[in-house]
């Protein structure tokens, strides 16, 4: 996967990764409240997130079902690090340090990042 996702394709991502197959009228619909887009905008989102190979259709009985070809932890992955490159030089050192320096991240979340590093050091 080396297309990146804009934002608002994100938004589109998330409505079928919580629920697919869907039509782009009950994407819109699910999107419409929080980003008052038309089923035009969405229309326009879903042809290019094709282009990209993010998702397909097939026909319906009267509609076209949209379904996504990506998976979530595959784009988190992806923008993750994009991210990194583009902030920290790939460094995820340098990320996990600016974030302690910033208290960005709680006991919790510390706790977890020595949880994730002791499993990942006994493999």
């Amino acid at each position: 996967m080396k297309n990146r996702l804009s934002d608002a394709e994100w938004k589109v991502m998330e409505v079928l990764w919580e629920k697919a197959p869907r039509t782009m009228m009950e994407i819109t619909n699910t999107l419409k409240e929080k980003t008052g887009w038309t089923k035009y905008t969405v229309m326009s989102f879903l042809k290019r997130m094709e282009e990209k190979g993010a998702v397909h259709f097939e026909e319906g009985g009267r509609a076209r079902i949209y379904f996504p070809d990506w998976k979530r932890e595959d784009a988190a992955i992806q923008e993750t690090e994009d991210f990194l490159k583009k902030v920290f030089h790939g460094s995820a050192g340098m990320m996990i340090h600016a974030m302690v320096k910033q208290k960005a991240l709680s006991e919790q979340e510390i706790e977890e990042l020595y949880q994730i590093l002791e499993e990942h050091e006994s493999n």
